[in-house]
């Protein structure tokens, strides 16, 4: 859902703002009957070197290939996962979409009508030959997918040069709170307030975010509504309201969230690069290019940020190439921007077909050149359920990573673990690593009421 999507947005105001262990053990995985599949040259369980890379040649999108200097290094572990695993989302959530059924649609500048929480557009009724909507109803299915209570996680921000880490870069948490399309039975009961964890509320999100380091940004504070109306046609959709503490001033500054295409603080990505694409979905044309079967680091089982400080992201800073990746079945699509202003003449985003999870895309310049590649790693909730050493989350109480929440027995969460955005033209990109991550709620609605009121920034830590 919107919620995990604004946790790397938070971050990406944080910049334009500022002025303002011990590893768990890999998690076995059992082999299913597709991962030994006729035709493909490696298998579940497979460990590939560099010198083996060709093997993966026609399971990576082809402009991934193309630039593989960045992401394949020689000494390189990449561990074949399972093939097609399932990994579906908490029962709640499929219930919801079940009731939901058939009562969204598609609305004027590819907005949402009728929709009230789930999934917007269940997968079996998409078909990217016969129906010209079908990219919309993907890219809404994405935004709107299960994703817990939002976001509550550890950060961290780092820019990099050909290898080199660059000084500018942050550290802090962050908490994002999905206040409307709930899917917890308590939130579903009354008919005039379906989903909504406040009666008559009109925010769809509140995120928040605590910077920790560098010292001299330490204690900016923000905190940013996004609202229901933004899911509506252009016309109608209320911009973001965005305000920061500014602990030199000691004041609350409110922040314009007009620019969300801009480049953030002479970084390589813009807001709507984040998650591969953060943006709001009407003010695109959509396009659906196909299917694919595509390698990808999509489970990991080697824990970085917070956890180590040693994972191995390659000699560029850039790379998943020593973790564990699956095979997975994709959408592939393409937005083309309605605004002509827009930095991008397209963008194309691989979106998972069972989780709609992103796992790749690709940003073109005006002249239609390759510009910048964005690509991700996940960790999933029931992976780290304490109930062996291999599946001990070693910093957590009891050794349980993601917990179940009333009205959630188990969460089912597959969740991003990083983002990683290269700029192909000079050799630059952003990393943002956010592993700890988890979408438990918090405890009572006094609790909520004080995370999300603006006067909590003017306090301060």
């Amino acid at each position: 859902m919107y919620g995990m999507r604004m946790l790397p947005l938070a971050l990406a105001w944080l910049l334009s703002a500022a002025v303002l262990a011990q590893d768990p053990a890999p998690v076995a995985m059992p082999l299913g009957s597709e991962d030994v599949v006729p035709g493909v040259p490696f298998q579940a369980g497979d460990v590939l070197t560099f010198e083996q890379l060709d093997k993966l040649k026609d399971y990576l999108p082809p402009p991934f290939w193309e630039n593989r200097e960045y992401f394949f290094y020689e000494g390189m572990e990449l561990t074949i996962g399972p093939f097609h695993r399932k990994y579906g989302e908490a029962d709640a959530y499929t219930r919801v979409t079940k009731e939901n059924r058939g009562k969204t649609s598609l609305g004027r500048d590819g907005s949402l009508e009728g929709y009230s929480g789930g999934m917007p557009f269940p997968n079996d009724e998409i078909d990217c030959e016969k129906d010209p909507d079908a990219a919309t109803k993907i890219i809404w299915n994405f935004t709107k997918a299960w994703n817990g209570d939002g976001a509550m996680s550890n950060w961290s921000y780092t820019y990099w040069d050909r290898g080199e880490q660059l000084p500018l870069y942050y550290e802090g948490t962050s908490k994002i709170i999905l206040m409307t399309d709930r899917v917890e039975p308590k939130y579903r009961q009354d008919p005039d307030s379906t989903g909504k964890i406040f009666r008559h509320e009109k925010r769809q999100t509140v995120f928040g975010i605590e910077v920790e380091a560098p010292f001299d940004a330490r204690g900016i504070l923000l905190l940013t509504y996004r609202y229901n109306s933004a899911d509506g046609p252009l016309e109608e959709a209320k911009n973001d309201d965005t305000w920061v503490y500014l602990p030199d001033l000691r004041r609350v500054r409110r922040i314009s969230t007009a620019q969300r295409t801009d480049s953030v603080q002479g970084t390589d990505f813009t807001l709507d690069d984040l998650r591969s694409f953060a943006g709001v979905p009407p003010q695109y044309h959509w396009k659906c290019l196909g299917e694919a079967e595509i390698l990808s680091p999509f489970n990991t089982q080697d824990l970085a940020y917070p956890y180590t400080d040693d994972y191995n992201f390659g000699p560029y800073g850039f790379s998943f190439a020593n973790d564990r990746w699956e095979m997975r079945k994709a959408w592939v699509i393409r937005f083309d921007p309605k605004n002509d202003d827009h930095p991008y003449s397209r963008k194309d985003i691989y979106i998972d077909q069972e989780t709609n999870e992103p796992l790749y895309s690709f940003a073109y310049d005006r002249k239609k050149e390759l510009w910048k590649i964005i690509w991700h790693n996940h960790r999933y909730s029931e992976d780290w359920d304490g109930t062996t050493p291999e599946r001990t989350d070693t910093k957590a109480k009891d050794g349980v990573w993601y917990k179940g929440w009333e009205g959630v027995e188990k969460p089912n969460d597959l969740r991003i673990v990083a983002d990683i955005i290269v700029n192909v033209q000079t050799g630059t990109g952003n990393r943002i690593e956010f592993w700890d991550g988890h979408g438990m709620p918090l405890r009572t609605k006094g609790k909520i009421r004080r995370y999300i009121d603006i006067g909590r920034l003017n306090k301060g830590r």
